[in-house]
């Protein structure tokens, strides 16, 4: 196995927010929308975090 870590994600949002990118954006954990701040999980539909309240 690879001892490598993973890239700091913070780092790289920095770097393309920097550049103009939007970076702050809902993941996708299946067919649910992940919080990017908390990790909560959602409808496809949703538009606010329910969890933390978070919206892009």
């Amino acid at each position: 196995m690879s001892s490598a870590e993973a890239p700091d994600d913070g780092l790289i949002d920095q770097f393309l927010e920097s550049r103009g990118h939007d970076t702050a954006s809902w993941d996708q954990n299946y067919n649910k929308k992940q919080c990017p701040k908390c990790g909560g999980l959602h409808e496809v539909a949703a538009t606010q975090c329910s969890v933390c309240g978070w919206a892009p």
